[in-house]
C-alpha cells in the first residue's frame, strides 16, 4: 500500500460549517476510490507566505491516506482544481521516505552493534596483554 499526504489550503472566507462539509466531500471521494484515510489533521487558519487571490491567510488541512494506486489522489486533485474554495494543494507520496528512514535506522543499529562489539574485543585483548606482559623474566 502506498501512503500519501495531501495538504490543501481553503480560503479564509469560509465558515466552519462550509469547511467541514468540503472535508466530508473530499473524504467521501477518497474512500469511494478505495483509499483508506489514516489521519485528518486540521491546522486551522494560518498566515500565508505570500498573498494568494488577495488573501493573506488560509485554512490549512493535511490528509494522510493509504491506497494501492494513485486513483484517489488523482480524483482529489481534480476536485481541488475545480473547487474555488481551495486556493492551493500539494500531494506527496511519503511511503518511500518512511521506508528509507527504517532502512537507515536498521543500518545505524547494525553499525552500533559492530562498533560496540569491536570495543569489547579490544578491551579483552588489552586485558590479556596486561596479564601476559607482567613477567619480565
Amino acid at each position: 500500500m502506498r501512503r500519501y499526504e495531501v495538504v490543501f489550503v481553503f480560503a479564509p472566507t469560509l465558515s466552519d460549517d462550509e469547511v467541514e462539509q468540503a472535508m466530508e466531500n473530499f473524504n467521501k471521494a477518497a474512500e469511494e476510490k478505495g483509499a483508506q484515510i489514516i489521519n485528518v489533521d486540521e491546522w486551522g487558519k494560518r498566515r500565508l507566505a505570500y498573498p494568494i487571490k488577495k488573501h493573506t491567510e488560509g485554512i490549512y488541512t493535511v490528509l494522510t491516506l493509504e491506497e494501492p494506486a494513485a486513483e484517489a489522489v488523482n480524483e482529489l486533485e481534480r476536485r481541488f482544481k475545480v473547487t474555488d474554495s481551495v486556493m492551493r494543494f500539494l500531494s506527496v507520496r511519503i511511503d518511500l521516505d518512511l521506508k528509507r528512514a527504517e532502512k537507515l535506522k536498521s543500518h545505524r543499529e547494525k553499525k552500533k552493534k559492530r562498533t560496540t562489539g569491536a570495543r569489547q574485543g579490544n578491551e579483552k585483548k588489552k586485558e590479556m596483554a596486561g596479564v601476559q606482559g607482567t613477567g619480565y623474566g
